[in-house]
């Protein structure tokens, strides 16, 4: 009796199955373990303690549910616990305030309180990449999706951001999630995968206000996959809606107003407040190319500038290329259906029936080119618009990285073909080595730039345009939040500040500052203070508007030199002034 080859026992089936979950799976819990292991180095922003603040609260009303039911359900212990920060939805802080509440306060699986509120968000983007792999795997070949999973996690600002238990990481993963489902529901036409995406897309309404654009994305797509199917129907005088557009309408509301609790009073009022408040988004300081923006017009190359500085080269490279292979195909397909059109019409002059129209034209029916370029033109295109504050760097768009990292994982796909049938005669061996060597070549320089990234994410810039010194060079944000004030107490305010110091934060919000204080990462003696004249030390994050922090900081501590200097690849961070 023969027994399979090693090779054999671990060769994957042509079919996608539940193999296939195990290697996203895989993925997604060595992303979120190396997240994690990489979390405490990293300080806490200022939306970070105000998602601390309203998980504990959120938290709080749950453990009233389950303990006094009625009461819980009154107008105002909802409100006492929902009203803080009510700009943004709860799906997310509720998840930070029950990872908080088991695996700190109640199992002490952490001792730090971060990184239990951090978790959740971690997880969502380990499964980011768990979805972006599946669809690649079934949109392309497995292996376009592992590189295209790889890809997105070495992004160094999706690195960066997806420690934080904020909303930006989960909203990617929501989006992708919720347009990979679409996705199936187009190709199965199944009720179950239909129902999915009406609650993935409530999840999604839950998560951020970025999953309010998803729409722009699904129903183009869903109308032009299933055009036939509604021509038909109107022509035999009925309507044909996907059923995947029917369950969003009648699924994703009902799931995004039971999620959030503040809602269920004075609805319509505040549904219009949140919705007025995004619409008239305040702006705040961000350098661009040596111009600091606090108002509108914002600039329409912010996007293609910031997307060639921060998404590593290679990963861009692959992408054109990926992107290129699917617009020849693209442009292929318009031709046979303009031949096929012409054909037609010759055919109905002549009188003889026309065959379809697309008949002669390579065909994918679940139209994912389609879906995958309006994921990334719809997460993008408010970002060329004048009045679109751009605050938040690239974190704003990165619903759009998951579908620019398929196309690239396609374009990894086409050079490995490429490369094979330049070398016909290269044996199986040395083949699979050299498709090695390629993996490894693409893979080296994101990883590189990731690790060499961490903790200044949000300074760090790629090679292309000189790395973190030719970011600054350029005039492009150095950071934001003030979370380099971890930096600065682990170099410098930990060993050498004198006991009982007063340190003027400049950008670190009291949240913060509490936070790093009480979980060791900050000494307890040292004193916050608001204004550089209470101050014995000063710290300036580096940021352009900054700049009459520095002058205030001179005038009020009589000196103009600072005793040291945070820096990354020689790039100031943080300067810490200490009074003679």
């Amino acid at each position: 009796m023969n027994r399979p080859s090693l090779a054999a026992l671990f060769k994957l089936p042509e079919r996608i199955g539940w193999r296939d979950h195990a290697i996203g799976a895989s993925l997604a819990l060595v992303y979120a373990t190396w997240l994690g292991a990489t979390a405490r180095s990293l300080g806490f922003p200022r939306d970070e303690g105000v998602y601390f603040r309203a998980g504990t609260d959120y938290v709080g009303w749950l453990r009233l549910l389950f303990e006094r039911g009625q009461d819980a359900l009154k107008q105002g212990a909802i409100d006492g616990a929902f009203s803080y920060n009510h700009e943004h939805p709860v799906l997310m802080k509720t998840l930070f305030g029950v990872s908080w509440w088991f695996l700190h306060q109640q199992w002490h699986v952490f001792s730090d309180a971060s990184t239990a509120y951090r978790l959740p968000a971690m997880f969502m983007a380990g499964g980011a990449l768990w979805t972006t792999y599946l669809f690649g795997a079934r949109a392309f070949t497995r292996r376009a999706g592992l590189i295209a999973a790889a890809l997105l996690g070495l992004m160094p600002r999706i690195f960066f951001h997806s420690h934080l238990a904020c909303f930006d990481v989960p909203i990617m993963s929501m989006w992708i999630l919720c347009i990979y489902v679409h996705w199936r529901a187009q190709e199965t036409r199944s009720l179950g995968w239909a129902v999915a995406t009406g609650l993935i897309y409530g999840l999604a309404l839950a998560t951020k206000h970025n999953a309010w654009f998803l729409p722009a994305v699904l129903v183009p797509h869903a109308f032009f996959v299933q055009r036939r199917e509604i021509l038909r129907a109107l022509r035999a005088g009925r309507v044909s809606i996907p059923a995947s557009l029917v369950a969003m309408v009648l699924i994703g509301p009902i799931v995004f107003l039971a999620l959030w609790p503040y809602l269920w009073n004075d609805t319509l009022a505040r549904l219009q407040w949140y919705v007025d408040f995004h619409l008239h988004h305040e702006y705040y300081n961000i350098e661009f190319l040596g111009r600091n923006y606090f108002g509108p017009p914002s600039p329409k190359s912010y996007v293609p500038v910031m997307v060639l500085a921060t998404v590593p080269t290679v990963t861009l490279v692959l992408f054109g290329v990926g992107g290129a292979d699917r617009a020849v195909v693209a442009v292929r397909r318009l031709k046979a259906w303009g031949a096929g059109v012409i054909e037609r019409s010759r055919a109905k002059t002549n009188g003889r029936p026309g065959g379809p129209a697309e008949e002669h034209a390579p065909r994918d029916r679940r139209e994912t080119d389609l879906l995958l370029a309006l994921s990334i033109a719809v997460a993008v295109g408010p970002f060329f618009l004048p009045k679109t504050p751009i605050f938040g760097a690239t974190k704003h768009w990165l619903p759009a990285y998951p579908a620019l990292a398929l196309f690239a994982g396609h374009g990894f796909d086409r050079i490995a073909l490429a490369m094979r049938r330049a070398l016909p005669e290269l044996a199986a061996t040395r083949a699979r080595w050299a498709e090695g060597a390629l993996l490894v070549s693409v893979l080296a320089a994101p990883l590189a730039v990731t690790v060499h990234s961490h903790p200044f994410g949000l300074s760090t810039y790629v090679p292309l345009v000189g790395g973190t010194a030719g970011g600054a060079t350029l005039g492009l944000n150095r950071q934001f939040w003030g979370y380099t004030t971890e930096d600065a107490a682990t170099e410098y305010l930990n060993p050498k500040a004198p006991r009982g110091a007063s340190v003027f934060l400049d950008d670190t919000t009291w949240d913060a500052w509490a936070h790093m204080q009480e979980e060791g990462r900050v000494r307890s003696d040292l004193r916050g203070a608001g204004a550089p004249h209470e101050a014995q030390l000063a710290l300036v994050q580096h940021e352009l508007h900054m700049s009459e922090v520095d002058y205030s900081i001179w005038t009020a501590l009589g000196t103009v030199n600072p005793v040291y200097v945070v820096a990354h690849d020689g790039v100031p961070i943080v300067s810490i002034y200490r009074k003679p």
